[in-house]
């Protein structure tokens, strides 16, 4: 990783191929099954009804890794390697999932291999890369990427209905509008870097680009 680079890196291969316009056509419902086994590792609770009487909950274990590493980091001045390895490999399953949504590749997500996403973390000496303090504040320092990022994947949706129709009759993801999706996906995971997982005290960057 170039060292003048951001600690967070992400990006996502162009397919330069024509797309498969079946499961295009299809992706709100072809992503189900793999989005459950996201959900499973993913965290959170999960509520179904069945008419007026019944009801059902279910759930998931697991989530990225926040006040754990926000204590360690605190009060001992490290970060765990296997909460940052767990961290990073969520992450990174997640984006697969969330690139195939957007419909910049059509290789199913898999749950170990990379494919054609790269995310990567520098690993953070905490005890000297890492202010002990500055994690109690990070969520509040970020607010101002929160309002951009509203905005941006707001027109990154747009993005990916407009994509869809021109995946379909061209079977082409236009490069303007996957550079842009990319960007916002990139922009995402450097404030989840910076807030979320805690694995830098760099700001991040008001920027789509890497």
């Amino acid at each position: 990783m170039d060292g003048n680079s951001y600690p967070v890196t992400f990006s996502v291969d162009y397919p330069d191929r024509e797309l498969n316009r079946l499961t295009t056509f299809f992706r709100i419902f072809t992503v189900i099954p793999i989005a459950v086994v996201l959900s499973t590792v993913g965290g959170g609770t999960y509520h179904f009804s069945y008419g007026s009487q019944a009801s059902a909950a279910a759930s998931g274990a697991g989530g990225l890794l926040f006040l754990g590493p926000l204590l360690m980091i605190l009060f001992r001045q490290k970060y765990p390697r296997w909460w940052f390895d767990w961290n990073l490999e969520l992450q990174r399953f997640g984006t697969r999932v969330l690139i195939y949504l957007a419909l910049m590749d059509d290789a199913y997500p898999s749950t170990d291999e990379h494919q054609s996403v790269h995310l990567d973390y520098r690993y953070p000496d905490a005890g000297r890369e890492l202010n002990r303090w500055l994690p109690l504040v990070k969520w509040l320092l970020a607010i101002p990427h929160y309002i951009v990022l509203f905005f941006l994947e707001i027109g990154a949706v747009v993005a990916v209905i407009v994509a869809w129709f021109a995946v379909l009759f061209t079977g082409q993801y236009p490069r303007g509008l996957f550079d842009f999706v990319a960007g916002v996906v990139r922009w995402h995971n450097r404030v989840i870097g910076y807030a979320l997982t805690l694995v830098t005290d760099a700001y991040p960057p008001f920027r789509l680009s890497p």
